[in-house]
């Protein structure tokens, strides 16, 4: 049996519950949306060993039972809350429920997509690059700081920068202008993250296990997520990686503990592949539809058969390459 724990509201959710119908495998769903109000869950370890249930308004679902588990968290515009208790208060216990279930699913001895510790370095965009460029991928220059200077000196170095946030929260990726240099000052307030401008095209690579689907995303605009809003046009259609960067893809997913991740990179006129971040919970509906790649089959197949539980973040390094420079809706 599988366990889809996600909002019913959600798209991604919503597709990949909608796939393993299709397929005819059973699952149960923890609707996030409404949790932890109409469903119950209870959790022992005993020497190290899990066990326990998870249950709903019409199942119960052992978890020495569960082949997968399928999750996505909402924030709070996603939830739903009861009309006789006080808002704080609700904040409050969805705030215990959620941590408590995050970590019980963390630990099912089953596949998870995705366990929450491997997402973690998605919350600190610098330390992921690190883990990046250890899988043997190049990443752009970067610096992050709050120092004015210090920016305008990357800038004068490398001509073409642009800008984006240092945390897991979205930002929209902007070259840096005239108007973004005269608020160069205002960076005391907080750092940014700056990196070079690497041309060529876009590849996003999702990854379900071992399997990968790269998509080639060609477009004019800086952030193609949102190339509509400033007129710009977006062509998408599947595309072939290189052996190397085939392999380091899946090793990135393997370093981190994910079986699950959408990976985003750029290839340059001349040849080389960059990548700039890694998603551990990507929102691929956009890119399947797009170019009819079949990543929720893959997942929901997963999902069944059970695949290879994925080892925990960082229990397996992967020897260094040497190629280093330190140099969804809308996709996620």
């Amino acid at each position: 049996m599988i366990l889809v724990a996600g909002g019913i509201a959600d798209k991604v959710t919503e597709l990949v519950c909608s796939r393993l119908d299709a397929c005819g495998y059973p699952y149960c769903h923890l609707d996030l949306g409404r949790y932890p109000f109409g469903y119950g869950m209870s959790a022992q370890w005993n020497h190290g060993a899990l066990s326990g249930y998870f249950s709903g308004p019409d199942w119960r679902l052992d978890m020495q039972g569960i082949s997968g588990a399928y999750i996505r968290f909402l924030g709070q515009e996603g939830r739903i809350a009861p009309p006789d208790l006080p808002e704080a208060q609700v904040r409050e216990l969805q705030l215990e429920a959620d941590t408590a279930l995050m970590f019980v699913l963390d630990d099912l001895p089953c596949a998870v997509i995705n366990r929450l510790g491997g997402g973690m370095s998605n919350n600190s965009k610098p330390y992921q690059l690190l883990l990046i460029a250890k899988a043997g991928l190049l990443v752009p220059p970067s610096l992050v700081t709050n120092d004015p200077q210090a920016a305008r000196a990357f800038i004068a170095r490398h001509g073409k920068v642009i800008y984006k946030s240092t945390s897991g929260i979205r930002s929209v990726v902007r070259p840096m202008g005239d108007d973004q240099m005269a608020r160069l000052t205002l960076l005391r307030n907080g750092p940014a993250q700056f990196q070079a401008f690497v041309p060529g095209d876009n590849v996003r690579v999702h990854t379900v296990g071992d399997r990968l689907f790269a998509t080639r995303i060609r477009s004019e605009a800086i952030d193609y997520r949102y190339a509509g809003r400033d007129g710009m046009a977006v062509d998408m259609e599947p595309a072939d990686l290189p052996p190397t960067i085939a392999e380091a893809c899946r090793r990135i997913g393997r370093d981190l503990g994910l079986l699950h991740v959408g990976i985003d990179l750029k290839e340059t006129p001349d040849g080389q592949w960059y990548c700039f971040e890694v998603n551990p919970c990507p929102g691929f509906i956009y890119y399947e539809r797009h170019t009819g790649q079949p990543i929720s089959l893959a997942i929901a197949e997963l999902l069944h058969t059970g695949g290879a539980v994925q080892p925990r973040p960082c229990q397996t390094p992967a020897p260094s390459s040497g190629r280093r420079e330190h140099a969804a809706p809308g996709p996620a």
